[in-house]
Parts: C-alpha cells; structure tokens; sequence
C-alpha cells in the first residue's frame, strides 16, 4: 500500500483508492470517519458532495457521521463495512497526518494496526478460510512487485489490477509505452529520457531572447544488457520469418543492403460475453479492435503502429497485425531517406503563368524533385 499512494496528494490518493469501486455515501463515510476522525460533520458533507457529484441532504450527513463517528467499531470491523483492507485505511488517515512521512515510521506506528488487521487469522476455525485469504495477499503482493518492474519498463499506469488477465498482457498498454519499451531494447537495457522537442527558441534577434536546451540525465538501467540483446534477437527473428515477414527487406540501404528489422505483433479483439448458469458462452458485445505493430529500424530508429476501432462498429472489422505491417512497408520510400540521415530535395515552385493564364495552370507544371 505504501507503493501505491507513495508521491501523491490527497486527492490523487482518494482517486486511486476508489479507482474502479463504486462508493456510496455509507462507504464514503466511513472512509471519510478514517482519514480524517477530527472533522465535522460540515466537512462530511463537503466531503460527499465533491465525491458522489451531488448535494446530500443534511438528515443523511448527519446520521452517517453518528453511525460511525460514535460507534465501537475497531478498524479491522469498519474495514470490512467498507470493502477496504484495514491497513490501507490505516496508511491513508497515516498519510493525511501533518509532519513527515516514512515507510520506516509506518511501519513502527502500524504495528498494533497489523496485528489487529490479522488477528481472525488466529481466531477462525475455517483453514479453509485463513489459506485462501494468505494466498490473495501473496498475490496481491506479487502484482505489486510486477507492477513496480513494469514502471521501471515504461508502464503508463499508477497501478493494475491482479487478474489472469494481466498475468497474460492484457494490460492496456498505449502506444507510446511499448515504443518505450522498445528504446530500452535498442539502448542495450538502459532506459532514457524521451524529449518532444530538442530545441525551443524565443524573442530571437532581440534583447529578449532565450534558448531552452534538455537538461540530460543520466540513463537508467532497467535490464540486464544480455537480457537486452536476446529480446532484440528475438524480435528480428519476428520479421525474418515470423507474424511480421512481410516486412523483411523492405527497408534498403542505398549500397542495397538491407536495414536490420525486427518487432512484435499483436492483435486484440474486446468483447464482452455473456455466459449462462451451465458455463455456455452466449451473446457478445464487441469493445474494440486493435492490432499493432512495435518495431525497430537499423540501429537509431524505433516506433509503434496500431490500428484502432472503438465502439460497436468494432464487430464488423476482422483486420490482424497485417495492417499496420502493410501500412509500415508503404511508408518505406518515404522513412528510408530519414533512416539513412539523407534528405530529400524541397518541391521546387513552378514559374508562376501570365495573368491571362491562371485559371489554365495545372499542378503538373511543378519540378519533381531530384533523386
């Protein structure tokens, strides 16, 4: 939990909390009853106005801030009321306090907080109960170790939910990820920083004027080097004769070798099903489809394409990972001048016709430009 909400505000740590849940004002209340046990009942109201987006009436507040405001409930019973782990709630009143925070001090002023969390361990009869309860924790905490490697990799997201599901990749991943990801397989595991401009100018020529240049930073290892090379090994093998072959030989050099190439496809078809009491998929409603495609180019060059359709319409489109490869391959004339530091030729304007002639021009008359 310290990983979790470790760097943000009150207000992000609220919002990752309830990410996903659906709280109502009983919920809210005792959560509010939690992280702040001296407010009144003016700040509960405050409190469930902003989070339900609607004004309460004053009757309800007031009997939702007796309810637990003057109840004998211990922290592990009003967890339970609100579908919460007691020492997350315990962190979130912890982090709300005045004064510096530590892990170290939390883990010291949480102490009699973690026993209580985990007393009924000792007290229940039901192994069964105990065992299957030890097990989530374990992987709760595993998705938070994979969670925590996955940042180091470019994971776009604050945290993610344990589930097959993501155990699998399906992670929801942006585009913008996997290239990073990709960086750090070109860079032999070290990550570095991604700059959109290299270069920003203002008020030039003038007394005025300022040059701002990236501050670089040192890279960051994320990878071993080994484990680098093999993945780029793998991923050139892909295009040399995997899913993404098409793309082999598209990219040429002007001596007529072959620019190294590699990558992974990927395809997504979203649906969700509906499943009947004997376990028989039924209906589907289709979410979206995707296929991409994230890639590398020489030794320099590195990127992501995907093609994306949202909605219901998803469900009349079949397309794979061909696409963005197809598409790919139709920007080679266009990507290999750049991929070889060459630069092509402006448009040169064509000479402009006589008055009488104007509306006789024709694009046509425009030079090519030079190979």
């Amino acid at each position: 939990f310290w990983r979790k909400y470790q760097g943000k505000d009150a207000t992000e740590r609220f919002d990752t909390l309830l990410a996903g849940r659906r709280a109502g004002a009983n919920r809210l209340a005792i959560i509010h009853h939690i992280v702040f046990p001296d407010a009144g009942v003016d700040s509960l109201g405050q409190f469930l106005n902003k989070r339900l987006g609607q004004k309460s009436g004053e009757k309800q507040v007031e009997e939702l801030y007796a309810k637990y405001q003057n109840s004998s409930y211990n922290l592990t019973d009003i967890s339970y009321l609100a579908g919460l782990h007691p020492l997350e709630l315990w962190l979130l009143a912890y982090l709300n306090q005045p004064g510096a925070h530590s892990l170290a001090d939390a883990i010291e002023k949480s102490a009699i907080a973690r026993r209580q969390a985990y007393d009924w361990l000792d007290a229940s009869k039901a192994k069964g109960a105990r065992d299957s309860r030890i097990r989530a924790m374990m992987e709760i905490d595993a998705f938070s170790d994979i969670h925590r490697r996955w940042r180091e990799m470019g994971y776009p997201f604050d945290h993610m939910v344990p589930s097959l599901a993501s155990a699998l990749g399906s992670s929801g991943d942006r585009p913008a990820a996997l290239a990073d990801l990709m960086g750090i397989i070109m860079n032999d595991g070290q990550r570095l920083p991604t700059w959109r401009f290299s270069r920003v100018e203002f008020a030039v020529n003038t007394p005025y004027e300022t040059v701002l240049l990236p501050n670089p930073s040192a890279p960051e290892r994320v990878l071993p080097v080994e484990v680098a090379q093999v993945l780029k090994e793998a991923l050139g093998k892909v295009v040399a004769r995997g899913t993404a072959r098409r793309l082999s030989g598209a990219f040429a050099l002007p001596n007529g070798a072959v620019f190294t190439t590699g990558g992974k496809t990927g395809t997504g078809d979203n649906r969700i099903f509906t499943i009947n009491a004997l376990g028989e998929r039924g209906a589907s409603k289709a979410l979206n489809r995707t296929a991409t495609f994230v890639f590398y180019l020489g030794d320099s060059h590195f990127g992501t394409l995907t093609a994306f359709v949202a909605g219901r319409s998803a469900g009349g489109f079949n397309f794979t990972s061909a696409l963005p490869l197809q598409a790919l391959k139709g920007m080679a004339p266009i990507l290999s001048p750049v991929l070889t530091g060459a630069r092509l030729t402006p448009l040169k304007p064509a000479p402009l016709p006589a008055s009488d002639d104007v509306e006789d021009s024709s694009p046509s008359e425009q030079v090519e430009p030079e190979e």
